[in-house]
């Protein structure tokens, strides 16, 4: 069997959308999602404002979200997701922002309460990064959530903002004079490695925190269903070289899956990370694995899932370049 020189491939898909205020009435989409819950905004540094909310559920499916800075639509981001970095804003500066759902029509429900964050200062030639926070401890509550708490950084000019990484994924961000948090919206029965970054107001972070491991209690919600289902993988030639074709359904987890990894003939090959709008029905993948027709080739992938964590891997499908199918 023939081997094909492993690479790093990224792909992005960038999809615009639109809404308007829009009217409320249940003739132009159905019923309309409710106003977003616990909004909450933070400054993350001179120019940025952290902006989160709770994920809604039930009747109707939120297919969207979109954040309003007083009445500018300023971002939109799927009905997955629940916070948002509102970046290039002015030092020194209070905001005001509100976030509304859209339903599967497109259609915006009522406005959420109101929430304000200020910019700290720009702090002129700043290039001294804050101390890293000390002594982080956390506690599982439940199967879903942790409580993290740590020591306050020390910064010349003051620590703006706290990032919470999962591994290496930032997963939640708090204001500076902020020591305690809850994260939300983790697996059931699994384990966790959280770190803590400061931040200062010229965008400096901090080396990470020591790292705190943590395992949630077992639950209804085990981790099953993390791998993407109706994995399907063919060959078509083009331009005289052949290209290995993957169609999925992503996991349906609790936010977006926008990163996952292809591994190939055993081993880790291709990173796929969308840089817009990740598909959440049927996606589909195209990449480049040779010019020799009759080479066989296994290939299996995994999603990284809005916790951080690796979900589990698809069935694997074997393919010959050259043959139907």
């Amino acid at each position: 069997m023939r081997r094909v020189p492993h690479a790093l491939i990224c792909g992005s898909l960038l999809v615009l959308t639109s809404c308007g205020w829009g009217a409320q009435s249940d003739d132009q989409g159905g019923k309309l999602p409710s106003a977003p819950m616990g909004v909450t905004a933070a400054a993350g540094s001179a120019t940025s404002v952290h902006v989160m909310w709770n994920r809604a559920s039930g009747d109707p499916e939120v297919t969207e979200y979109v954040v309003y800075r007083g009445m500018t639509k300023v971002k939109a981001v799927p009905g997955t997701e629940h916070m948002v970095d509102i970046t290039r804003l002015k030092p020194s500066t209070t905001y005001v922002f509100n976030v509304r759902a859209l339903n599967a029509d497109g259609n915006p429900g009522p406005p959420s309460k109101q929430v304000r964050a200020t910019t700290p200062a720009a702090v002129a030639a700043d290039e001294k990064a804050p101390t890293s926070p000390g002594r982080p401890s956390g506690k599982t509550v439940g199967s879903g959530s942790v409580q993290l708490s740590w020591e306050k950084s020390t910064d010349d000019r003051g620590v703006a903002s706290y990032d919470i990484y999962q591994g290496a994924s930032k997963i939640h961000s708090v204001g500076g004079g902020q020591t305690a948090t809850v994260v939300t919206g983790l697996r059931a029965g699994t384990g966790y490695s959280f770190t803590v970054k400061a931040r200062d107001a010229a965008d400096n972070v901090s080396a990470a925190s020591d790292t705190v491991r943590l395992t949630t209690a077992p639950g209804s919600d085990s981790g099953k269903g993390t791998a993407p289902t109706d994995f399907r993988a063919t060959t078509h030639l083009a331009d005289g070289a052949y290209y290995l074709d993957l169609s999925w359904i992503p996991p349906d987890v609790d936010g977006v899956i926008t990163e996952y990894q292809i591994h190939l003939d055993g081993e880790a090959a291709t990173s796929l990370v969308w840089g817009g709008t990740a598909p959440s029905k049927e996606a589909t993948y195209s990449f480049y694995v040779g010019r020799d027709a009759d080479v066989t080739h296994r290939v299996r992938m995994r999603a990284k899932l809005p916790d951080g964590t690796w979900g589990g891997y698809s069935p694997e499908r074997t393919v010959t370049t050259g043959a139907e199918g």
